[in-house]
């Protein structure tokens, strides 16, 4: 990491944690668990964007029902009442380029098909990152929009961001702010503003990087830096 003033900056190649606390779970001052995480490597990190790159064969955690069902299939009017655990999977596929911007309430990230045939933006709503020493932590939103290389747009996963409204995950007034996000998002993409326009879909990896390695305390409690 370099210092830079009054904050602390990663450096590309450092490896770092993108994580997600449960849904809707606090109860008082604690935090809820956390269910995701995804060991990723620094491409990028400045005052306005956070570049991070999750590579094919990282292993990751994940949110599984006890009984080992696979969440997503479980039935929507159960998925998010039943309790849960996790278990760690390797991630296949062509690795996912993550960026996200101090203070929005979401991150964009990039696909590709095998070939680096660019797939789609896919415009995940979350809390805004919040930084400590060795990763960031947020809280997932449910919502969800694909955006394909024709700037094209639709909006995925409404059905869950209903039922969790439905079962208390999002009070009212959160899923109206993740719906405000959301047209945020929608007006940058119809604008074709940043990170659309900047040309993220012709980026590569590294091939020195390493895959970075899943640590056994990949739940620690942050140590807060600053942001």
């Amino acid at each position: 990491m370099a210092g830079t003033g009054e904050h602390t900056r990663w450096v590309p190649g450092d490896q770092i944690l993108w994580r997600y606390r449960d849904q809707g779970s606090r109860r008082g001052s604690a935090l809820p668990p956390l269910r995701i995480c995804r060991p990723v490597t620094v491409v990028q990190d400045t005052e306005d964007l956070l570049a991070v790159w999750m590579a094919p064969g990282t292993e990751c955690v994940r949110p599984v029902l006890e009984n080992g069902t696979q969440v997503h299939a479980e039935p929507l009017a159960t998925r998010y009442t039943v309790p849960r655990t996790t278990d760690r999977y390797t991630w296949w596929g062509m690795g996912v380029l993550k960026l996200a911007r101090p203070g929005e309430p979401w991150s964009v990230w990039l696909f590709w098909d095998r070939g680096w045939v660019f797939r789609n933006f896919y415009v995940n709503f979350e809390e805004p990152l919040t930084r400590w020493s060795s990763g960031v932590d947020s809280e997932d939103h449910f919502l969800d929009i694909s955006v394909s290389p024709d700037r094209s747009w639709k909006w995925l996963d409404e059905d869950e961001f209903a039922q969790a409204q439905r079962v208390g995950l999002l009070d009212r007034s959160t899923a109206a702010r993740v719906r405000r996000a959301g047209l945020a998002a929608v007006s940058v993409i119809e604008a074709w503003g940043a990170p659309f326009r900047d040309g993220w879909e012709h980026w590569r990896p590294d091939p020195a990087w390493p895959v970075p390695a899943l640590p056994d305390d990949w739940d620690r409690t942050p140590a807060r830096m600053p942001s």
